[in-house]
């Protein structure tokens, strides 16, 4: 395989939940996998250590994805390591504790759009930048991690975050049609309630078990449930899906 047809994948927050799940499943199915981290370096190189003991191809890289700059690295360390990217899932993702609108301030708002909305559109730009025909690319994937959260609001928990995840289907719906004649399809997957740490940021551990009667399959997903929708449409199999918000949320 020439380093052409290579396919290289960058995960954003891949060193936990869904982002790792989807890192290790990407590298299964023969890609290159680069993942994304803030903090957590341990837990971002044992990703990439369980990969390699697999026989795959994996490297964590420190990027805060609301930093341009930071952003832009990230992608010219895959430049230098493997080629350009063929394909990026655009995880990265916080929230923070639990409490109505009328409690929030603006820092929070700001916090939480930077890293959610900002985060996703900067690294979109550079994948685009490399994938499309416009740029002499051949093409890739892009999928955003939107949520559940962007339907259903969210509401005396973390507007904020629903919001953003709002933004990201937005995002994902006009950039599919921006791009689509340039080679590169975009999707969406929205989550439903996933048993990942992000809960306990939020204040709750335990709060995929207490909502997940809510949902009509009466239970809370595993990240590696969201990480097979997230790589089915990366795969050929989705070759005429794109502008799609693709829902993994038991009925919910």
């Amino acid at each position: 395989m020439t380093r052409d047809q290579e396919k290289i994948v960058i995960v954003t927050g891949g060193s936990r939940g869904i982002g790792a799940a989807t890192a290790k499943l990407a590298a299964a199915r023969g890609y290159a996998v680069c993942i994304s981290y803030r903090e957590r370096r341990e837990a971002a190189q044992a990703v990439v250590d369980e990969i390699v003991a697999g026989g795959g191809r994996a490297l964590a890289v420190a990027a805060d994805v609301s930093v341009e700059q930071q952003v832009v690295q990230l992608f010219e360390t895959v430049d230098r390591n493997w080629g350009a990217v063929t394909a990026l899932v655009n995880n990265a993702g916080m929230l923070e504790q639990h409490m109505r609108l009328d409690q929030m301030d603006a820092a929070r708002w700001n916090r939480v759009l930077a890293t959610n909305v900002t985060g996703s559109f900067l690294c979109a730009r550079e994948a685009v930048r490399r994938m499309s025909t416009l740029h002499g690319g051949a093409g890739g994937v892009i999928v955003n991690v939107s949520s559940a959260a962007s339907r259903l609001g969210s509401p005396g928990e973390y507007i904020d975050y629903a919001a953003s995840k709002g933004a990201i289907d937005t995002l994902t719906l006009g950039l599919a049609k921006e791009v689509a004649a340039e080679g590169i399809r975009v999707n969406a997957v929205r989550p439903g309630v996933v048993y990942t740490e992000i809960h306990a940021s939020g204040g709750e551990p335990g709060r995929v078990d207490r909502v997940k009667n809510a949902v009509p399959m009466q239970r809370g997903a595993q990240p590696e449930e969201v990480a097979r929708a997230i790589l089915w449409l990366l795969s050929d199999e989705a070759s005429y899906v794109t502008g799609s918000l693709l829902d993994v949320a038991g009925g919910r």
